[in-house]
């Protein structure tokens, strides 16, 4: 039974790793279309909430895709950021927005698995996050594992989709999300599958104080959130006492 598991969970990450592969070509611009550019911001937000106790770290970005979220963190004056990725393309492309704009040599991206992290115990200050969790097989896994790589005293961001409180703005997101956005998802990238993941991976993700619980199982302390946008995005920050 432990061996079919292992399996399962070996498909379901092959799965995933191939399918942004295949859309990792026009991602970046879908992300800014798909969001009205508002992902630009919730990143900077992200980012801020990291400045205010965490500045010239060491930082891991988990599930880093191109490296947005890892070249956003070069506000913060970290001594280095190391980006970890399942998919071989996002890395590629990434690595070379980052040798265009000439940060090679404060930004390293590899492909890793985040619910198995590469690196040694302790080893960075803030392990952060953005729209990646809810992708991980076993999210406490992966959240024990950020966990893990980070010091004591170390912080966890996490920045993902959630889903808004408010009746009439719920609608209208649903809508949206649910049937405007595979559209377009699909009409760019010819690959209607992965824009029908993404709602649906959002709408099943434990959000709120669901994920919050999850975070507090993972031995995470004074965890908190933050809303963005009326409840689209969420800032979840935890430490490691």
């Amino acid at each position: 039974m432990e061996n079919q598991v292992k399996i399962s969970e070996h498909d379901q990450k092959a799965k995933i790793g191939a399918m942004f592969d295949d859309i990792a070509g026009r991602y970046d611009f879908l992300n800014h279309l798909l969001s009205f550019g508002v992902d630009r911001i919730w990143r900077k937000k992200a980012i801020k909430a990291i400045s205010e106790t965490h500045k010239n770290s060491k930082i891991i970005d988990i599930a880093c895709g191109t490296g947005d979220l890892s070249i956003a963190a070069l506000k913060l004056d970290p001594e280095y950021v190391k980006g970890i990725d399942i998919s071989q393309k996002m890395i590629d492309l990434g690595r070379e927005k980052i040798i265009k704009s000439g940060i090679s040599d404060r930004i390293e991206l590899i492909k890793g698995d985040s619910e198995k992290i590469c690196f040694n115990d302790n080893s960075f200050d803030v392990a952060m996050t953005a729209f990646g969790v809810r992708n991980f097989s076993e999210p406490l896994k992966g959240l024990a594992e950020m966990k893990r790589v980070i010091r004591k005293g170390g912080l966890i961001m996490i920045l993902e989709f959630s889903k808004p409180s408010g009746f009439l703005f719920r609608q209208i997101y649903s809508f949206y999300f649910l049937k405007i956005l595979p559209y377009i998802g699909k009409l760019f990238s010819n690959n209607r599958q992965a824009y029908s993941y993404l709602p649906s991976s959002v709408m099943q993700f434990p959000d709120s104080q669901q994920f919050m619980d999850i975070m507090k199982r993972a031995g995470l302390s004074e965890i908190k959130q933050k809303k963005l946008s009326f409840g689209i995005a969420t800032i979840y920050t935890g430490l490691k006492l």
